[in-house]
């Protein structure tokens, strides 16, 4: 592989994380070695790019439009980050890809066909694959010959049974794709690995992982494989979230078009930036403004959230027959103590168990004296995640290259 820097684009609805790892860390088979990190916010005019090296970080303003094609954004972006980073020697850009419906279980190297076939999945993540796929086309048109990989959110998920990804819809419709597809892979293959890592008694039995933070889902993990998750077809199932509605009953949506008479738009519109926690409260989508708030709203959707992701814990140790761990991780599974005591509280009668001053300090371990679950708190790492399978797709495709046969005796 030419090149000993690997960049990393995580793209959310509205920012792109960017993770800059080093190719030359402990030789062959190493893990990419994270070096750098930086968030470019859509939220913010003009847009920030916030850059992080070692000990110094770097808050830097662009004077690039958000809108159009980003091929201005990630030129300008590209050019500060040349200046900590020798850009010359960069092999590849990975990105993750939220739905790889049926058509990807595993990393690709982007070419042509990929990106038609992932763009084709585009009306099943309407928020987060447009944003994705904008990054590719722009990086291919700075950086024509760069290779780029993508991971996919929903690759984890493929080892759900076929029961489990069904719905009770007619059968040509599940033969057609309209099923259950699970998100947050990476997250959750993080956490697996991780998992193991640390606690590998607790990693081989049948852990409930909750990501919690603006997208929320849950996963119940048997030996570090995915057996079950909250979100299905799309990524609106599930439990509430900032502002996206969770699980809600069809009807509901056959009379907003029938009876309402709204139209597409204003329903995805509706159920995609308008619901969850800030359409519940009427106040904000984040739970550090609702937790500092005395409104009854605000307690009322934190409240309906904690039931929601409590509940759906109970339906996954249902599909795997039990469970054995709680995990958090995530914005708010990771910095909340408040949230997950209000998770755990009504999961006492499954044995869960918090120790109060653990938890308080987001420790790793936070499972209380007599606790029949453990309880534990993990930092994800999807770009990690990302780099790694991008080295592991690149390696693939170099392994299985054509070799060009020696002519007249003499060298290619």
């Amino acid at each position: 592989m030419n090149g000993k820097l690997l960049v990393t684009f995580n793209a959310g609805s509205s920012t792109v994380k960017i993770g800059l790892f080093a190719l030359d860390a402990g030789g062959d088979g190493a893990p990419p070695r994270r070096i750098g990190k930086g968030m470019i916010d859509f939220h913010r005019a003009p847009l920030r790019f916030g850059l992080t090296e070692g000990p110094d970080h770097f808050d830097i303003e662009l004077a690039a439009p958000a809108d159009g094609e980003l091929d201005e954004v990630l030129s300008e972006a590209f050019g500060r980050l040349s200046w900590h980073f020798d850009l010359d020697e960069l092999a590849a850009v990975g990105h993750r890809v939220v739905h790889g419906g049926n058509l990807f279980a595993t990393p690709v190297v982007i070419d042509d066909a990929a990106l038609a076939r992932m763009d084709s999945l585009t009306p099943l993540a309407p928020l987060h694959q447009p944003q994705a796929l904008k990054l590719v086309r722009a990086i291919a048109r700075l950086r024509p010959g760069l290779k780029q990989t993508a991971s996919f959110d929903t690759a984890f998920h493929a080892s759900n049974a076929d029961l489990t990804r069904r719905f009770a819809l007619p059968r040509a419709l599940h033969d057609a794709g309209v099923m259950r597809y699970g998100f947050h892979g990476l997250s959750y293959a993080f956490i697996a690995g991780e998992l193991a890592r640390r606690r590998p008694d607790v990693a081989a039995g049948r852990v409930v992982a909750a990501h919690l933070g603006s997208g929320a889902s849950l996963c119940i993990m048997e030996n570090g494989l995915s057996r079950d998750s909250s979100m299905s077809f799309s990524t609106l199932d599930g439990v509430p979230m900032a502002t996206r509605c969770g699980a809600l009953d069809p009807g509901a949506l056959l009379y907003l078009f029938g009876q309402k008479q709204q139209s597409l738009q204003q329903v995805e519109d509706l159920l995609y930036r308008r619901s969850g926690l800030l359409g519940v409260s009427g106040i904000s989508a984040d739970t550090r403004d609702l937790l500092a708030s005395d409104r009854p709203e605000a307690r009322e959707a934190l409240e309906l959230f904690a039931l929601r992701v409590a509940g759906e814990a109970a339906r996954l140790a249902t599909t795997a027959g039990g469970v054995d761990a709680l995990v958090f991780t995530a914005g708010i599974g990771e910095h909340q103590p408040e949230m997950r005591a209000m998770i755990c509280e009504r999961l006492a009668w499954l044995g869960v168990r918090l120790d109060a001053a653990k938890n308080a300090a987001n420790a790793f371990d936070i499972t209380g004296a007599g606790s029949q679950r453990d309880v534990f708190v993990l930092a994800t790492d999807e770009e990690q995640v990302i780099a790694s399978e991008a080295v592991a797709a690149l390696r693939t495709l170099a392994d299985t290259a054509p070799v060009t046969p020696e002519r007249d005796g003499q060298p290619p």
